[in-house]
């Protein structure tokens, strides 16, 4: 036993380079943040300022070993919690209290990023017992910096619960092209004056909880018709259009302290005169955003395994490297434990070789120890050791539900009104058709004489032939549809209608934009979500519970 604690301790000692481990600074000593900060990056080697550029995604519910090993021997600056990580939120919660008592065993003694995409809304990565919020667009239906300022207080707050000290939001893209499916309802508005008040509001409510909240997609994805996970985006635009409208939030939120934005993949050719990704490029990370605009904070990339990052045969290392020399300062790698340990090799290989980009990296690891430095010996951080019971006790809170709700409400908007409020005649036969069991379920509480159809969300772009021809089939038996709109899929189904003279009802759930292709439509109400909350809103407003006040937060109708 004893001659295995010697050949550990041995290890160690390689590890750090044969340091006298005394000697070491560490994030907790006193002194000046400066200081401090000064003192480990001078002591750090080649593989402890590399790994705190790394942020890893794992498999599985349970971070596996290699991810561990990551943690305890490189050091590395954060990891990114998804839904498959999840079994339950008690669980989570010792997961990340186990990450961190493995970072802060290390020699400097340095707390993880734990990050996930808590945007609210359509995204959410902690499914499990959560709040299931509006969203963002809804968010824009009332136009309340209050409704947005608690929208990130309270998914803060629960945050916080697990532990997860950094959210990959708010989302700031401007809604400007409606074709922009992967954003849609994850947008504010298309407004961008809107989009960032909406934004600032939402940053301080989620900062108060002490997460660190990161601004994407940078430069702007809410004009891309393609989806940067499977491909390149193109977008024409001049740079002085992007400014005054995708980089407006970003100069407003820098200006209010952002500590975080996160890079995405998409191409300007009229900007760039190529069509290299925007993340590896110095122009919009050192030049604009930087120099320009003046930003202090970190840059983290989107996810390197995605399409976008990858244009012209680059590998996932090599987008790396190029992310990190163009002014990145942190690089996610969310999936393949092969993939992350080809791009550590190539890095690290790049640091013992080319001075330059060693003092890149140390140029990025010093803003990423400012970024934790205010936020974990801050006014009120994010506890590193959270406690599982508590956060099964108290997500979600009493007073978020409840604020939830409200605001579900607040945001139903009203588009076409012909036949709404809609209360049906004794004899009048009704069917609810839709995507979601919640949808059907809250519509049979209110009109409980229905019957019903369910057809499924995907594929999301088309729907399939059978079910055009059964809800055709179908309706033939009933005066009134109330029918789900929510995406492509379902969009095709509804247009299968137009010829069948029934009388249709629309509750529009995401984003509205699809009911700019069913003029036909004469009476239609747009919620925003998909929760109980935003369904059952939106059939109170349907059968005259309450005057929807919502505006469409979009201006493409």
């Amino acid at each position: 036993m004893e001659s295995k604690i010697l050949i550990f301790t041995a290890l160690l000692l390689c590890s750090i380079g044969a340091r006298d481990i005394s000697a070491v600074p560490t994030f907790w000593d006193d002194g000046s943040e400066q200081k401090v900060i000064s003192a480990i990056i001078s002591a750090m080697n080649d593989q402890e300022l590399l790994g705190q550029v790394f942020i890893l995604g794992y498999v599985g519910q349970y971070p596996y070993l290699e991810l561990n090993n990551w943690i305890k021997n490189r050091q590395i600056g954060g990891v990114k919690i998804f839904s498959r990580n999840v079994k339950n939120l008690a669980s989570l919660a010792r997961d990340i209290t186990n990450m961190q008592r493995s970072s802060m065993q290390g020699p400097f003694r340095i707390p993880l990023l734990v990050a996930t995409d808590q945007e609210g809304g359509w995204v959410n990565h902690l499914k499990a017992e959560t709040s299931r919020t509006a969203g963002n667009l809804a968010l824009g239906a009332t136009g309340l910096l209050r409704d947005s300022y608690l929208t990130g207080y309270y998914i803060g707050q629960e945050l916080r619960q697990v532990g997860i000290n950094m959210n990959f939001a708010p989302t700031i893209d401007v809604y400007s092209n409606p074709d922009a499916s992967v954003i849609g309802p994850r947008a504010f508005s298309s407004d961008p004056l809107q989009t960032a008040f909406l934004a600032i509001a939402y940053f301080r409510g989620m900062s108060r909880q002490g997460i660190i909240c990161t601004a994407k997609h940078f430069p702007g994805h809410g004009d891309a018709d393609k989806d940067s996970h499977g491909t390149l985006p193109v977008i024409n635009i001049s740079f002085a259009k992007m400014w005054e409208r995708e980089l407006l939030p970003y100069r407003l939120l820098i200006r209010e302290g952002l500590p975080a934005i996160m890079s995405g993949h998409l191409a300007y050719p009229g900007i760039l005169d190529n069509n290299d990704p925007s993340s590896l490029s110095p122009f919009f990370s050192h030049q604009v955003l930087r120099e320009k605009m003046g930003f202090e904070g970190i840059l983290v990339t989107d996810d390197l395994e995605m399409n976008g990052a990858l244009v012209g045969g680059l590998t996932t290392a090599e987008a790396s490297q190029a992310a990190l020399e163009a002014g990145n300062d942190m690089i996610l790698i969310s999936h393949t434990p092969r993939i992350q340990e080809q791009a550590w090799n190539r890095l690290l290989k790049a640091m013992r070789k080319e001075p330059a980009f060693r003092q890149r990296i140390e140029q990025a690891v010093e803003r990423i120890l400012k970024v934790k430095w205010q936020a974990f010996r801050g006014e009120n951080p994010v506890p590193l050791y959270p406690d599982p019971e508590q956060a099964a006790r108290a997500i979600p809170s009493p007073e978020g539900a409840d604020f939830f709700w409200q605001h579900s409400v607040r945001s139903v908007t009203l588009v076409k009104d012909e036949n709404i409020p809609f209360l049906p005649a004794e004899d009048e036969k009704l069917l609810i058709a839709g995507q979601f069991p919640g949808f059907l379920e809250e519509g049979l509480k209110r009109y409980p004489q229905a019957d019903t159809f369910l057809f499924p969300y995907s594929p999301f772009y088309y729907s399939l032939d059978r079910y055009r021809s059964a809800i055709l089939l179908k309706s033939g038996d009933y005066d009134t549809i109330i029918f789900c709109l929510a995406n492509f899929n379902s969009l095709e189904i509804l247009k299968a209608l137009e010829n069948s003279g029934k009388k249709i009802l629309v509750i529009s759930t995401l984003t509205p934009v699809y009911l700019r292709e069913t003029p036909w439509v004469t009476s239609s109400i747009a919620v925003y979500g998909t929760s109980r909350e935003s369904f059952k809103s939106g059939f109170g407003a349907l059968i005259g519970d309450f005057i929807p006040e919502g505006k469409l937060p979009v201006d493409f109708f």
